[in-house]
């Protein structure tokens, strides 16, 4: 995402995200179920929407405990339909408790969420969703691809001469042992998208969103 890599730092919510998180390696429960639940917050929203909220979010769903979030019942919906301090849209907060039980069934099936999708590297992006979609809840293509270039799957989450680029480099994440995975980079980028700068500054009509 170039233009991530251009605007990103130095901005007090993309740059911390940008050079010390978006791309990394990650393989801690509760880091890639919050990961997960961000990219389906944002659907439809910005970014810098969701960094904001980011705290909140983690307040409202217990430090994204698996385990926690997995037990909420209907009082739970009901505080986190309330609550201003995350989006409030109730396919989203279904999602996640959901897909917090479906990461706890993963812990019998495979070790865990992290085993869950090394045991299925490498697949492209149109084989990731797929099993997403057939795994989780509200995953769509974009959520899916976001999620996955955010934790070192896919590749471009970084413009090859970004600082950045060269320290994920070092940490060897997984898309970096696929052949040709380097090369397909710039094509994954080449049409406007949701590039991470222009999903997070850029005015949208935010649809059932009560902030």
């Amino acid at each position: 995402m170039s233009g991530y890599c251009d605007a990103a730092p130095g901005h007090p919510f993309h740059g911390p995200y940008h050079e010390s998180e978006y791309g990394f390696p990650l393989d801690d429960e509760a880091g890639l179920f919050e990961r997960l639940v961000l990219e389906i917050n944002q659907a439809g929203l910005s970014w810098l929407t969701i960094l904001k909220k980011r705290e909140g979010f983690r307040r409202a769903y217990a430090g994204f405990d698996v385990d926690r979030v997995a037990a909420f019942g209907e009082a739970d919906r009901a505080r986190l339909l309330a609550d201003p301090e995350i989006i409030r849209n109730r396919l989203k907060v279904d999602a996640a408790i959901e897909n917090a039980r479906r990461i706890q069934a993963l812990r019998a099936s495979h070790g865990g969420f992290a085993r869950w999708i090394a045991a299925h590297h490498p697949l492209d992006k149109a084989g990731w969703v797929k099993l997403f979609k057939q795994t989780f809840r509200f995953t769509g293509g974009e959520i899916v691809g976001e999620f996955l270039m955010s934790i070192g799957y896919l590749p471009g989450a970084h413009r090859p001469d970004c600082p950045v680029a060269g320290r994920i480099a070092e940490l060897q994440p997984a898309w970096a042992g696929v052949p040709g995975a380097q090369s397909a980079k710039p094509a994954a980028k080449a049409k406007p998208q949701r590039t991470k700068l222009a999903a997070k500054s850029r005015p949208k009509k935010e649809k059932g969103r009560r902030s």
